[in-house]
């Protein structure tokens, strides 16, 4: 039996990756200041990069997109001292169901979740009449690309587009949570600052896809992150020497175009697991780096243990599916082998099926939570 811990068996999160030789030399040579007040040269070197490569005017160094996320309705609300915001999301952004605790109780958010469509856009005629029925207070709408409850689908500079001009009609600031919004870049043949451009602001993660042991960026305009700075500070999350975590994340920036690899990975993965008798797939328009399945008659956390004995490691959703999140330390051997484990449990799946005359497909729907998935 495979180790559980091997990691070209753990599907989990394309967070699970570790820092390579390279960025671990890059750590070690990292010049470095202190970030609270503003000196660290190399944490000013992330924040101009990915200010440029998203096309805004500047970039705040977060320890992770929760907190990012966070500071982004706090920042477009003018706080300090202004009422706080509404948010409008998706039903199914991590945002709604994984951060929304987060941004009641320490954002004081009124946050409302709206219908989305199978692609990840919200439902423009539901953000239409929750911004109808604002009430004077500042409003947020927020979108996520890629669609994670999607299957990872990457969405165009277009669909957000018309989400940022509905938003500004009523005066509403619009935040692109772009935790993987390098992955919907590459897998749309376009530069991140084309899908960023509608937006009035955007978290972009550097340690998910990309490999970065920590962190994600905040970016606006220069007040708008002015303002987040001061936020963060008030949070905790400013970090002095903080140019030895910086130093990985331009190494990850260096390596957006090696998507593409996680991309091919993902595809292969899913061409495997539709050989296999009684898998269903979720199969989004423009696919990235995630591979959503499901079996009948497992829950996903039935699915995922069935898994986890054959030394396969996934996530299991509230959608019904288990999810495999592709990254680079993912290759063809572990697609065989995850294609493997999967014919395995499902042809045990489908066997009891037989006995007991069929379950209901999601009963007991996964209640998991991780707040960086």
């Amino acid at each position: 039996m495979a180790r559980t811990d091997e990691p070209r068996l753990d599907f989990r999160s394309d967070t699970r990756t570790v820092p390579d030789a390279g960025m671990r030399a890059a750590m070690t040579a990292a010049e470095v200041g202190d970030d609270v007040y503003g000196d660290d040269p190399t944490v000013a070197l992330l924040e101009a990069r990915v200010a440029g490569l998203l096309g805004t005017e500047a970039a705040l160094l977060t320890p992770t997109g929760t907190m990012a996320n966070l500071l982004a309705p706090l920042a477009a609300a003018g706080f300090p001292g202004s009422r706080e915001p509404r948010l409008i999301v998706g039903e199914d952004t991590h945002m709604s169901f994984l951060e929304s605790d987060g941004l009641r109780r320490f954002a004081g958010v009124e946050l409302l979740s709206v219908a989305q469509r199978p692609d990840g856009l919200p439902d423009l005629d539901a953000v239409d009449a929750a911004l109808a029925a604002g009430g004077g207070r500042p409003t947020v709408v927020c979108l996520e690309n890629t669609s994670m409850m999607g299957g990872g689908n990457a969405l165009d500079a277009g669909a957000t587009g018309a989400l940022a001009a509905l938003a500004h009609r009523y005066g509403a600031h619009l935040h692109l949570d772009g935790a993987r919004l390098a992955n919907a870049a590459v897998a749309l043949g376009v530069g991140p600052a084309e899908l960023a451009e509608p937006a009035d602001s955007v978290a972009f993660s550097v340690s998910k896809g990309l490999g970065a042991p920590v962190g994600a960026l905040l970016c606006g305009t220069r007040a708008y992150v002015a303002r987040a700075r001061e936020l963060r500070t008030a949070l905790g999350g400013s970090l002095h020497q903080a140019g030895v975590v910086a130093a990985p994340a331009l190494v990850a920036l260096e390596r957006l175009p090696d998507l593409a690899a996680d991309h091919a990975t993902a595809a292969a993965l899913a061409a495997g697991f539709g050989t296999v008798p009684g898998v269903e797939l979720l199969d989004p328009p423009r696919p990235t780096n995630m591979v959503m399945a499901r079996l009948a008659g497992l829950t996903p956390e039935q699915c995922a243990a069935r898994l986890a004995g054959h030394g396969v490691r996934v996530l299991p959703l509230p959608n019904g599916f288990v999810r495999f999140a592709v990254h680079r330390a993912h290759d063809m051997i572990g697609v065989r082998a995850a294609v493997k484990a999967l014919a395995a449990v499902a042809a045990t799946a489908s066997k009891a099926l037989t006995t007991t005359g069929g379950d209901l497909i999601g009963r007991g729907l996964s209640t998991t939570r991780t707040e960086e998935a």
